[in-house]
């Protein structure tokens, strides 16, 4: 088993812990501790709220959660030897829940307060709790479902040099700028309230707050990316933008669907995580892997064969308005087509819509040139339910 480098007492929040994580990105963030190339090493990660949500059946925590706080990230881990222009090779070797704390949560988030994908159609908070047992999961808010999980770090990423921080910072804002008053807001832009920058302290600490990105989006680092097949026995290679690459992982999922749709997404929980890190000198150039990180997918997943999927194109259903090759419209569509067959189930709406953001559900964008409909699919796998799903004559 590899050494626990980051411990977490789940009683406390973050800036409580024996070393405190962030939860801003900034290049300037003292490291939680130093490893060589080719070491394995072990993480403890709180949920990526900080323990706002609670295993109950009251979504309040859910409507009132403070954004401002997330995500609470385990690290930064400086890589001795690593310098800008290289890739930071990292090996997921294992992710688990805590003994003893063996459940997360899924939510819809209000309007006022992050809203989600669907927000238009669930304007209103509400939450699920999943009991995990193994590799299995099962909610009592959710009835009728049961599946394996692909756990996975929703967030993973290296710190950002200053001028590429300096780059989100502008482009995010002036997309802000654009609708100021909309609601939810268009870019989360940097806000100095409720951060949590490891070691900083005074004016250090002042500075770091007001410039850190918040860490929502996924970026050119990495980041919130919630890629649900991101899982044990994958390998990412990170474009590296500071000495040390400065890695930091958090927001881990037991499960989640592709699109995490809900934003509250998939199944989050508290856990551990275990990686191992190298390095490929000058990989930057050599691969040409500037931009974006590229990750190779383990080889876990769950063996679900049997799909029932649902198709959806670029037209908007609420006033019929033909879109061109719109993509997102047409996962939007896929995704309200599929609640609406299992609302016919039995599922409230918003079951439905869990189940799509929790589940090993598979989205695609299945066709992208045929002028004017994008076409994208939702498939939901049919052994995941208790009983028979498919249309009957």
């Amino acid at each position: 088993m590899p050494k626990t480098m980051f411990k977490i007492d789940l009683s406390k929040p973050m800036e409580e812990q024996l070393h405190p994580g962030h939860n801003r990105w900034h290049p300037d963030i003292p490291a939680a501790f130093s490893v060589d190339p080719g070491t394995s090493f072990r993480l403890e990660c709180k949920d990526w709220t900080d323990g706002q949500i609670k295993n109950d059946d009251n979504p309040n925590d859910i409507r009132d959660v403070n954004l401002a706080r997330v995500h609470v990230l385990s690290g930064p881990v400086y890589v001795n030897g690593v310098e800008p222009g290289d890739l930071l090779v990292v090996d997921i070797l294992d992710i688990g829940a805590f003994q003893g704390d063996e459940w997360g949560f899924n939510g819809i988030f209000a309007r006022e307060n992050g809203g989600s994908f669907l927000v238009d159609e669930f304007p209103e908070a509400a939450k699920s709790i999943w009991d995990f047992e193994g590799i299995y999961t099962t909610s009592r808010h959710v009835p009728g479902v049961k599946f394996a999980g692909i756990m996975h770090p929703g967030l993973i990423g290296v710190a950002p040099s200053m001028e590429l921080l300096q780059k989100w910072n502008e482009r995010e804002k002036a997309l802000r700028e654009t609708d100021p008053n909309r609601v939810p807001e268009l870019a989360t832009t940097p806000n100095p309230e409720a951060a949590v920058l490891g070691t900083l302290k005074g004016a250090e600490f002042d500075r770091v707050a007001k410039e850190g990105a918040r860490t929502v989006p996924p970026r050119e680092n990495g980041g919130n990316c919630d890629i649900k097949n991101l899982s044990k026995g994958s390998r990412i290679y990170f474009p590296v933008f500071v000495k040390g690459a400065k890695l930091s992982v958090g927001d881990l999922h037991f499960s989640q669907g592709d699109g995490e749709i809900t934003f509250c997404g998939g199944i989050e929980m508290a856990g551990w995580i275990d990686l191992k890190v190298d390095v490929i000198k000058g990989g930057m150039e050599k691969y040409k892997i500037t931009e974006n990180p590229v990750f190779k997918p383990g080889p876990v997943d769950p063996h679900y064969s049997d799909y029932l999927v649902f198709e959806g194109i670029s037209v908007d259903e609420r006033n019929g308005k033909q879109h061109y090759l719109d993509a997102n419209l047409a996962y939007r569509r896929a995704c309200l087509n599929a609640i609406e067959y299992l609302k016919t189930l039995g599922y409230t709406g918003e079951q439905a819509y869990m189940i799509l953001g929790t589940a090993p559900v598979e989205g695609r964008i299945n066709g992208i040139v045929d002028i004017p409909n994008a076409c994208c699919t939702i498939a939901i796998p049919t052994q995941i339910f208790d009983k028979d799903i498919l249309p009957k004559k």
